[in-house]
């Protein structure tokens, strides 16, 4: 199975399903199932960033030492990428634009100008600087427990097991 390594805490947040947009600096042509894989990398510091830690909180998850990591931990399906651009180089957070945003996500969501609306927590759980992507996953499954696995850069194939 395709499998991406993101650092924690944004992998957990992907797994508990409030992150459904993967933002990389770099696109993929892959649609369809991918795993999620903890890298051994915690960003201490974005843990400690109140909608983060607030919504970690909410799962039972008090302290960065908790959160996995060197392990695959969620299962889902890649549905699309968008390119992000921000019109007239805004800095606002609500000012953010899906370029390539298609009419399925447009029925999900609205309007591009309403994304900032709907999903403002989206926007605490990526990097939406202009010139990024936004990888759309679905159909998140949290492991039951996670599968200790090395992560590699770029997507990479995982022999899943039992």
């Amino acid at each position: 199975m395709k499998t991406v390594t993101i650092i924690q805490p944004w992998t957990t947040l992907v797994a508990l399903g409030v992150k459904t947009l993967e933002t990389r600096s770099w696109a993929t042509k892959h649609r369809g199932p991918l795993a999620i894989h903890a890298g051994q990398k915690v960003d201490k510091e974005a843990c400690l960033i109140p909608k983060i830690r607030e919504v970690l909180s909410k799962h039972g998850i008090n302290d960065w030492s908790e959160l996995p990591t060197g392990a695959v931990i969620a299962k889902s399906v890649l549905t699309d990428v968008f390119s992000i651009s921000r019109p007239f180089h805004h800095t606002e957070l609500s000012a953010v634009h899906l370029s390539s945003l298609d009419q399925n996500i447009q029925k999900m969501w609205g309007t591009p100008e309403m994304i900032g609306v709907r999903l403002p927590d989206e926007y605490h759980f990526g990097d939406y600087s202009d010139g990024r992507f936004a990888w759309q996953l679905d159909d998140v499954v949290q492991l039951q427990e996670p599968v200790p696995a090395k992560g590699q850069l770029s997507l990479w194939n995982w022999e899943e097991t039992g």
